[in-house]
């Protein structure tokens, strides 16, 4: 339908990762993904979800006064009308940032928008979906995101740093370790044995809230 999207939940929160870590946030999660990783932790988003239009969206979000807006999923872009409410949502003055898995097109998201996105490790499941032509869209202000569920994956993540020039071309490189896969601390040892240009960051909201629904 036009000037609509599916949509999971709205909600208020600190954000849990990424350049704005700890920061009051609300989240606009949109419904559904085309993407199956093994370490997926927001399955319930794949289906279900309720319509609403960019209007109504538009309304929840300025209820919460927010400075930031996250816009995440499932996977957003898979929903053509997310470009659109990104846009709006800048135009509205808020500081918006975008989490996408990176296997769909990013190129005409709004460039005021600070994309992060999440390029795909082997552990995942899913790193043939990884889409590198996006790589050449991205700006200072974007993020890529490393999900590490084990040594292999931490060396081809470095390995796709030194390919592309990512610490050249992102602004930010971040390195999350797959939940009980990998520890925080083993994790941490790897990045500063090697001095990477990486953040190396934990999900707050896990810390905080137990990965609960709303949080």
């Amino acid at each position: 339908m036009k000037d609509t999207l599916r949509i999971t939940e709205i909600f208020f929160s600190l954000q849990g990762e990424t350049r704005t870590a700890g920061l009051p946030t609300v989240f606009v999660r949109l419904t559904g993904c085309p993407l199956r990783c093994q370490y997926c932790d927001t399955a319930y988003a794949f289906s279900g979800g309720e319509i609403m239009t960019l209007d109504a969206i538009l309304d929840q979000v300025a209820k919460y006064r927010p400075r930031y807006v996250c816009v995440t999923g499932g996977e957003p872009l898979a929903q053509p009308n997310c470009l659109p409410l990104l846009e709006r949502l800048c135009d509205a003055g808020y500081d918006v940032s975008l989490e996408t898995s990176g296997a769909l097109d990013v190129s005409q998201v709004d460039g005021r928008v600070s994309k992060v996105i999440d390029l795909k490790t082997p552990g995942s499941a899913e790193v043939a979906r990884n889409r590198y032509e996006n790589i050449q869209y991205l700006q200072p202000r974007d993020q890529v995101k490393f999900v590490i569920c084990s040594r292999e994956d931490y060396e081809w993540s470095v390995s796709k740093i030194i390919q592309y020039g990512l610490a050249e071309r992102a602004g930010e490189l971040l390195f999350s370790p797959s939940h009980q896969q990998v520890s925080g601390r083993e994790l941490a040892e790897w990045v500063i044995a090697d001095n990477l240009p990486v953040r190396m960051q934990l999900q707050l909201h896990k810390i905080l809230w137990n990965d609960e629904p709303g949080h």
